[in-house]
């Protein structure tokens, strides 16, 4: 019985234990355990898959993924990070910066901000290419002066009465559309999702003028914002002498906690369907290259 239930553990149940992490590795694979079918059986597979939703609102969603083997959960997770297409601040021309940002930490800061443009309605930019078209290309031209309050008070010492323009926003990239974009995007479409992200400061006399080009890409390549959530365990109850002995921690092996945050260009329920149609075509690629392989 004792050995029984060992096993059912070992299969089942991720243990933390004071010094460490048990059964942290698949291992109910066909003809590993005596007396378990193992075996793959997709009619087993969906009765015992399922997705619940716990929480959805415009920019977050939480659910339950239930059924799933961890290389799987983890391949989506990555997926969500690093591989859902988005456009983002590619290059930077800058034709004058007299901040005291330099022209390198400005264009990173720009590359940060969220765009809100859906990157399904634009295609890759060839490599090599250093013109963009209106079919892979948005841009944006930054141009902000700081000049004087001449209606400011003499004893005023606040920067927002004594200056005009001393903080550049977001809300001052303005879209350049490219081609016929003016025709298919709307006025206000295509623009930063917050208007009120603080690009730099500036005093009387500086100025920042230049022109972003921002290109579809994904998390490898381009600047973008993940924010998953840290599920983790308490481990206080190790240092009880009386608790630990009769407490166990586990978690079932093959239910994951997904919560997906998204920066306000897509919605966290498309983020989802967009990484589980690129997990189906890195499915597709594989199996053609299996195919391929036994035809040689």
């Amino acid at each position: 019985m004792a050995a029984a239930q060992a096993v059912d553990e070992m299969r089942n149940r991720v243990v933390l234990g004071e010094f460490g992490v048990r059964n942290v590795h698949t291992t109910d694979f066909p003809g590993n355990y005596s007396g378990y079918d193992d075996a793959w059986d997709q009619d087993r597979f969906e009765k015992n898959f399922r997705v619940d939703v716990v929480h959805m609102d415009e920019n977050s969603l939480e659910f339950d993924m239930v059924g799933i083997d961890a290389a799987i959960a983890n391949a989506f997770r990555r997926i969500l990070l690093a591989e859902v297409p988005t456009m983002a601040v590619e290059k930077v021309l800058v034709y004058n910066n007299t901040s005291i940002v330099q022209d390198e930490i400005l264009a990173h800061r720009l590359g940060l901000i969220p765009i809100h443009a859906d990157p399904r309605l634009f295609e890759y930019r060839n490599q090599g290419d250093e013109e963009g078209t209106e079919i892979d290309t948005l841009q944006f031209r930054l141009q902000v002066r700081c000049t004087r309050n001449p209606h400011a008070a003499k004893d005023s010492s606040d920067p927002n009465e004594l200056y005009v323009n001393h903080k550049v926003y977001t809300r001052h990239m303005t879209w350049v559309p490219l081609g016929n974009q003016a025709d298919l995007f709307p006025e206000g479409t295509i623009r930063p999702v917050h208007d009120d992200i603080l690009i730099a400061q500036l005093r009387p006399g500086q100025e920042i003028d230049l022109l972003m080009h921002c290109v579809k890409g994904i998390g490898k390549k381009v600047a973008r914002i993940a924010n998953p959530r840290l599920d983790t365990f308490s481990r206080e109850i190790f240092r009880n002498e009386k608790l630990k002995k009769v407490v166990q921690l586990a978690r079932v092996r093959d239910h994951y906690i997904f919560s997906v945050e998204s920066t306000g260009v897509l919605p966290p329920d498309v983020l989802v369907s967009e990484a589980i149609k690129i997990l189906m075509g890195k499915c597709r690629r594989f199996l053609d290259e299996l195919e391929a392989v036994q035809m040689d």
